[in-house]
């Protein structure tokens, strides 16, 4: 890798670790998905440094092209983010319907226990 592209991965690395910690610090990202981006911003950093082990990865998965690995692995980064997601929407949209049942039964309590204006 030339080092002009190097020296690149190396500051798109370190900017994204930047940003993550800035959005952790400023509380618009939480700790428990920081951890994954914090990864993530780690391994540019390293494939950044070292080009030899992405094409000592691409090598082993048997890919044609280092960009190939990148992308590879950037689309499973993604269907885990997608499938974490999607679990926790789940849990949240059950809560969501409990917590608007627990409203109806409190209000219909309400409703018995106040006097009427007839």
């Amino acid at each position: 890798m030339p080092l002009r592209q190097k020296i690149f991965a190396v500051m798109v690395a370190l900017a994204i670790l930047v940003a993550i910690v800035e959005l952790v610090r400023r509380r618009k990202l939480k700790e428990e998905y920081s951890f994954l981006w914090l990864l993530v911003g780690a391994l540019m950093l390293v494939l950044g440094v070292w080009y030899g082990l992405l094409q000592a990865i691409t090598r082993f998965i048997g890919a044609g092209f280092t960009s190939s690995t990148l992308f590879f692995f950037g689309i499973i980064f993604l269907m885990l983010m997608n499938l974490h997601f999607s679990i926790k929407v789940s849990d949240l949209s059950e809560k969501v319907k409990n917590l608007a049942q627990e409203v109806a039964l409190l209000r219909a309590e309400r409703e018995e226990t106040l006097p009427s204006s007839d």
